[in-house]
């Protein structure tokens, strides 16, 4: 018996999120599935994060206890052979015995895809948000620039558990435009629930005029409420999650 870790890449559109609820389709429910057909026997697995509805991964990490007799990209193999096309074994390591995809992190990063036009693009808004109308790039850098710290990201989302803390420290928050669109990245060591798609909401306000940098950076440094909103699940990924421990046996 040892402790696996693994890496996921998701399409989020068919999912009811990550987390396990029942028998409705989540990522969790089908990845079980794929394990007990494997042998695996634990009540539930463990995971880094619990992504939203319609919000995908290429970077979820998620750990489990198996009785496996071959190397972790034979797993791999396996898993991709029991897992529906939408979900997919990215990577495959063994762990240390107490490994803990969450608790474990050093840092998260997510990806936010938007563009801006007019008229509807169906293909392009499965996995974007399509904004207008059209925001500043530089406007949305000088927003991003003031998340940088550590804050007390109150406005921006909820914690985890009831009363838990809301201090969070940013390492990166950047957007870069490319062909067809703009692309934020954003790396914490932790996210509030929603945090993400709050902060892209805010910043497009403030990219368009909408919201006042001044308004913003008292929401980052005085947790001050702002215009209530959410931006749209499909355009949000999360791509990696970072370790101190050495992943020696990894595959791409």
């Amino acid at each position: 018996m040892a402790r696996y870790q693994v890496t996921l890449a998701y399409d989020g559109t068919g999912f009811l999120g990550f987390q396990r609820q029942g028998e409705v389709r989540t990522v969790q429910l089908e990845v079980e599935k794929a394990l007990r057909e494997l042998g695996w026997q634990q009540d539930t697995l463990l995971a880094a994060g619990r992504t939203d509805t319609g919000v995908h991964a290429s970077g979820q990490v998620i750990a489990f206890d198996l009785d496996w007799g071959h190397d972790p990209q034979a797993l791999c193999r396996a898993l991709n052979a029991k897992l529906p096309k939408d979900v997919a074994a990215r990577a495959a390591s063994t762990a240390r015995d107490d490994f803990h995809p969450r608790y474990d992190a050093r840092s998260r990063t997510y990806q936010y895809h938007i563009f801006c036009e007019a008229l509807r693009d169906p293909l392009r808004e499965r996995y974007a948000w399509r904004v207008w109308p059209e925001v500043d790039l530089n406007r949305l850098q000088a927003a991003a620039d003031l998340l940088i710290g550590t804050h007390d990201f109150a406005a921006f989302g909820t914690p985890p558990r009831t009363g838990g803390s809301t201090v969070r420290r940013v390492f990166q928050a950047d957007w870069v435009r490319q062909p067809g669109g703009l692309l934020f990245e954003i790396r914490a060591n932790a996210f509030l629930y929603h945090m993400v798609r709050r902060t892209v909401f805010l910043l497009v306000q403030a990219g368009g005029g909408r919201l006042s940098l001044e308004n913003l950076g008292q929401a980052v440094t005085q947790a001050q409420p702002q215009t209530p909103g959410l931006a749209p699940a499909q355009g949000l990924v999360l791509t990696r999650v970072e370790y101190d421990t050495k992943q020696d046996d990894w595959i791409a």
